[in-house]
């Protein structure tokens, strides 16, 4: 059996469809038979409330006991991994004790590796593991990245995010120098697009124009829509709140590009 596949996604600043993305790129992937494992690595624990878990700080067993395990040379006895109650898709959730880890890691060796130990117990267990990564570029961001294959990185066309996409690049390729030289860049996926709006258009045209020929930007955009919010609410994925909506049409256009279903490279 082959090893899952890794994937941090990333941004360093928040807003702009991480979570989202994570989750209904999960569930696309699980409707294409794959086996998906979500990380939530934001001690705001969006994506853990997603899957209708309001009270994500009453768990007490999180990616945060995973990791103080690895940190203590200690066997984990709880395994954190949660049914979605949906195929192929499981949770390792987080809460707010993940805000504490940040600082704890600072004075531990090989501090960069924590997550990448935390899970390997599970890549033979999956054929995909999202990281969905808090918006900054700090030491749990520089364990995803560490841990992972590949980045995804998610933007919105709008001309700060664009000029951040610099910062950001920089930031990896210091991570493919110093801790983790086999990750690469699956590509830059916009979210929030509309068409009809010229600084939309502008911006994705000085993206593809400045970053084009180095990294992948996927012809998937995400369009911007109210049903969005409303599956947030449901605590049900875009994809299968409003399975034949622009959204969700959109994320299956995105994952059908990734796995190179459309003339693209597989994966």
């Amino acid at each position: 059996m082959s090893e899952a596949i890794v994937i941090a996604v990333s941004n360093q600043k928040g807003g702009v469809g991480k979570t989202t993305t994570t989750e209904n790129f999960a569930f696309t992937l699980a409707e294409h038979g794959k086996r998906v494992l979500m990380v939530d690595f934001d001690a705001q624990a969006s994506l853990t409330q997603t899957q209708g878990i309001s009270q994500p700080d009453n768990l007490n067993h999180t990616v945060y006991d995973l990791m103080a395990d690895v940190i203590n040379g200690e066997e984990t006895t709880e395994e954190p991994v949660m049914s979605t109650g949906h195929k192929n898709v499981d949770l390792l959730p987080a809460n707010i004790d993940l805000a504490a880890l940040e600082t704890a890691l600072v004075t531990v060796n090989r501090r960069e590796h924590v997550l990448r130990m935390a899970l390997m117990r599970y890549r033979e267990q999956y054929d995909y593991i999202l990281i969905d990564c808090q918006p900054s570029l700090g030491l749990l961001t520089i364990n995803a990245w560490t841990a992972a294959d590949e980045v995804l990185i998610v933007s919105t066309p709008q001309i700060f995010s664009s000029k951040g996409l610099e910062q950001l690049f920089g930031s990896i390729r210091r991570i493919q120098r110093y801790t983790n030289p086999r990750l690469t860049v699956a590509g830059v996926l916009m979210t929030r697009y509309t068409g009809k709006s010229k600084i939309n258009r502008e911006v994705m045209t000085l993206t593809e124009e400045t970053y084009g020929e180095a990294v992948r930007i996927f012809e998937a955009r995400i369009p911007t829509s109210v049903k969005v919010d409303e599956s947030h609410y449901m605590c049900v994925p875009i994809v299968l709140y409003d399975p034949k909506g622009k959204v969700a049409a959109a994320y299956r256009a995105f994952c059908r590009e990734y796995l190179g279903l459309d003339g693209g490279a597989a994966q």
